[in-house]
């Protein structure tokens, strides 16, 4: 097995499987029991998306895709706060 991703937090790494997942490439989530161990620390380092060596390739295409939509959706939530501090699907 080799890591096809460095998860930032639990719940990302978890999406990356997912979507391995969806595209036929079988996916383990290493790590996930150690992050209650560390407390509130970040993931980092603790919790990798692991996929076998022959699947790499695709997985690292992936990954990629996986990465943009969430730096797309980060970039989306950074955007609704930024105008009074309230996202804009809460009423005011």
């Amino acid at each position: 097995m080799r890591i096809a991703y460095r998860a930032e937090t639990l719940i990302d790494a978890h999406l990356v499987k997912d979507a391995l997942e969806r595209a036929e490439i079988p996916a383990f989530v290493a790590g996930e029991y150690l992050t209650g161990a560390v407390g509130n620390l970040p993931a980092l380092d603790y919790v990798a998306v692991l996929v076998p060596e022959a699947s790499l390739p695709a997985a690292v295409l992936v990954v990629r895709e996986v990465e943009r939509d969430l730096a797309d959706a980060r970039l989306a939530l950074d955007e609704d706060f930024a105008d009074d501090g309230a996202p804009s699907f809460m009423p005011a």
